[in-house]
């Protein structure tokens, strides 16, 4: 009894010493990236119906245990290069401190949770989880080496997490929303990839093959081409969709003269968004880091202006200082 007490003992203390890898290796930093399920809860004007914010909360969970589990996967098949990558080596899969077993029981068990999760709230939601982890399987197999498309196979990825989250409340996204949408994740995509340049061009090596097919130049001109394709598509959004004035302060500037007429909004976000795009295009040309989740929470300047970016997006859908057309 004695033996087995102590036996036990170990294994516990052995499945603890696993469990700081055990969160690391499922990168909780990257969930930010599926906020991107909120954009159509908040831009059809749902944010307070309370069944559809319940919807869009499991569809993020469900979305964050299904990007676990590819990047326990990719990290899994990827290894090798890993080992061999400035940073990426001090990963727990690429480190030794988590067991590959392990790490592939993790990556099951987050994929049938995230597919079950999802099979309760919608059939095109379900379809979308699924595509996404056959898309990020396929990536890590064999499309991340292929220039161009490994891009566009990033970029696909976030407009699948705006449009799983408009599957999960059933909503339509406007023309020029997906327009916003694509080159928002062209431009992210694009961004990665030139950092990821910047990253191993500094370490004098390359882990990833498709990176040899680019140079700075190349990936500088479609972050530049991407860049202004996003505020672009944005300031056409807001133009198009913006919800009309109808608070007396409008309508009295309004009257006095058509120069201070403000009937579209949304535009008044404008400038934020172009300082948005300008402060990550410098981030990015300084090599400063290749993951765009890291950038957005540690500069300041830059979550300052998402944050503010937000903030008067919601304030001008909700707040009552404007109507829809």
């Amino acid at each position: 009894m004695a033996n087995l007490s102590t036996e036990s003992y170990k294994e516990n203390l052995e499945t603890l010493s696993f469990l700081p890898s055990f969160i690391r290796v499922a990168r909780p930093l990257h969930w930010v990236k599926n906020f991107a399920l909120f954009a159509a809860l908040i831009f059809t004007g749902n944010l307070y119906t309370k069944i559809f914010l319940d919807r869009t909360v499991l569809a993020f969970i469900a979305f964050c245990l299904a990007t676990s589990a590819t990047y326990i996967f990719n990290d899994v098949w990827d290894i090798k290069r890993d080992r061999l990558h400035p940073h990426k080596k001090f990963r727990p899969i690429a480190s030794g401190e988590l067991p590959i077993s392990v790490a592939f029981a993790e990556a099951f068990i987050f994929a049938a949770a995230s597919i079950f999760l999802a099979a309760k709230l919608n059939p095109l939601f379900l379809f979308s989880i699924i595509g996404y982890l056959v898309m990020q399987a396929l990536y890590s197999l064999v499309l991340k080496n292929l220039a161009i498309i490994d891009i566009l196979i990033i970029a696909a990825g976030f407009i699948l997490r705006v449009y799983a989250g408009a599957f999960v409340i059933n909503a339509h996204l406007s023309v020029w929303f997906l327009l916003c949408v694509i080159s928002v994740a062209l431009f992210l995509a694009s961004g990665k990839r030139r950092a990821e340049l910047g990253v191993i061009s500094a370490s004098s090596g390359a882990t990833r093959q498709s990176l040899t097919k680019y140079s700075k130049s190349l990936l500088d001109s479609y972050v530049t081409m991407f860049g202004n394709a996003a505020w672009l598509s944005w300031a056409l959004f807001t133009f198009f969709e913006s919800p009309q004035a109808t608070v007396p302060v409008w309508l009295f500037l309004a009257e006095i003269s058509k120069t201070t007429t403000i009937n579209k909004m949304l535009m008044i976000t404008i400038p934020l968004v172009i300082f948005g795009i300008m402060r990550y295009e410098s981030l990015i040309f300084e090599d400063r880091t290749e993951a765009p989740e890291k950038i957005l929470l540690t500069d300041i300047p830059l979550l300052a202006s998402v944050a503010i970016w937000i903030g008067l997006v919601i304030w001008i859908l909700y707040s009552g200082v404007s109507t829809v057309a």
